[in-house]
């Protein structure tokens, strides 16, 4: 792994992902997700950004047809994973935790709303299309 200084954590990056409609996407961007934050040195926000970007991918891919991607970036302490999907059509509300044990269905957005600082959604346009983009925050600062 390249050495890295304290300089790094102040500097931001962002990477993006287009994602097909395909569910092999969810892995595919839970791991594309754990190696970027490995690389610039953020172990510790690992276990917690892949759940995230799972769920919120996850969402992106199951509940929309088309183009959808993943958007990981970095920025004075916050760590921000987002996904792009061609709905416009928001969010469902997250159900509460206590209620989801059972469920087969319905939990991404509580377990977001549940391990993230900070969350939310707004509507958004990507190569000629509209559609929305939900987002999360990781905070370290």
């Amino acid at each position: 792994m390249p050495e890295t200084g304290a300089e790094e954590f102040d500097t931001p990056w962002e990477y993006s992902l287009s994602i097909p409609d395909d569910l092999r996407a969810v892995t595919v961007s839970r791991r594309t997700v754990r190696l970027i934050l490995t690389m610039h040195g953020l172990i510790g926000l690992v276990d917690t950004a892949e759940l995230l970007a799972t769920e919120l991918v996850s969402n992106a891919v199951r509940h929309t047809k088309g183009p959808a991607a993943l958007r990981v970036r970095w920025a004075a302490g916050v760590l921000r994973i987002g996904a792009w999907d061609a709905d416009p059509e928001p969010p469902g509300p997250p159900g509460m935790p206590e209620s989801l044990a059972e469920a087969e269905e319905g939990r991404g957005l509580a377990l977001v709303r549940a391990c993230a600082d900070l969350w939310g959604w707004q509507p958004l346009a990507r190569e000629g299309s509209r559609g929305k983009y939900v987002w999360c925050d990781l905070v370290t600062v």
